[in-house]
């Protein structure tokens, strides 16, 4: 019997696959079937992740890339088709928040979390789109957002812009795409253990998990199987979509959240 996924032999290419949500997406699509192409800032990164799923009998490749020169994301992705086979869907697993209050928030750090959370899913997308409209192929397309996207986001204000533009591109593309079969879906994450964010204990947690229903943070396998379902038939008359991944904490009255002091300005209280 086939697999209610259908990611048999499907081509995907995993940008931030090297660790983290991008290595958990890697692994669990392989479980499926998938071919993948694994592409990371750091290629040895990409190499080593791409290993494990051979080693296991999959099929994988890895590309070193650094997503904010356009050029060169372009030019991975085309490397990609041409060594690999042309891709069937896409899954991106980049992004990061620079941390301060708007009054404090330089320039550079909004145009670089707005570049590094939208501007290179914009072109990546663009292109894989670009390669399944010139076949006419069907195809998924799917990146990780943020709650941060879909509610305020104080102190990292630039993020929570970027995630929620993202949020809207997806919606975009999914309208102007659909009609040719292609489908572009958004997963959206709330607390999650990750690499960079590292499990820091009960005590530590206590005062987060106020705000979480489910009393814990999410694990990178959670986002990776919403991702895989996305990616998969088992969504394919879903497009446009942003999934919140995040044990309860949209549907959590806002009144549990811990606000700033009042007159708090440059980080320091005023009287």
């Amino acid at each position: 019997m086939d697999s209610v996924f259908g990611l048999e032999g499907r081509k995907i290419l995993v940008l931030g696959g090297g660790q983290g949500m991008g290595e958990a997406t890697v692994k669990r699509i392989a479980e499926q079937g998938a071919h993948i192409a694994v592409a990371d800032l750091v290629p040895e990164r990409a190499e080593t992740v791409a290993m494990a799923v051979r080693d296991v009998g999959g099929t994988a490749t890895s590309i070193g890339v650094d997503v904010l020169d356009d050029n060169a994301l372009v030019a991975a992705i085309r490397k990609v088709e041409t060594d690999f086979g042309p891709l069937d869907g896409m899954a991106t697993v980049i992004g990061m928040a620079g941390w301060a209050s708007l009054l404090e928030l330089e320039r550079e750090t909004w145009d670089a979390d707005l570049n590094r959370n939208v501007r290179y899913f914009f072109v990546a997308a663009r292109e894989v789109a670009r390669s399944l409209l010139e076949r006419g192929a069907p195809g998924s397309i799917v990146c990780v957002a943020s709650v941060d996207g879909l509610r305020s986001a104080p102190n990292h204000a630039a993020y929570g812009v970027a995630k929620a533009g993202l949020i809207h591109l997806v919606k975009s593309m999914a309208v102007e795409w659909s009609g040719q079969g292609i489908r572009i879906n958004c997963v959206a994450p709330g607390g999650i253990v990750t690499p960079r964010l590292p499990d820091r204990g009960a005590e530590a947690e206590r005062k987060n998990m106020a705000q979480i229903p489910m009393q814990r943070r999410g694990t990178v396998d959670e986002i990776a199987k919403a991702i895989t379902f996305f990616l998969s038939d088992m969504s394919s008359y879903v497009t446009g979509q942003t999934l919140a991944v995040d044990g309860g904490f949209m549907a959590a009255s806002l009144f549990n959240v811990q606000l700033p002091p009042k007159n708090t300005v440059m980080g320091a209280e005023r009287a």
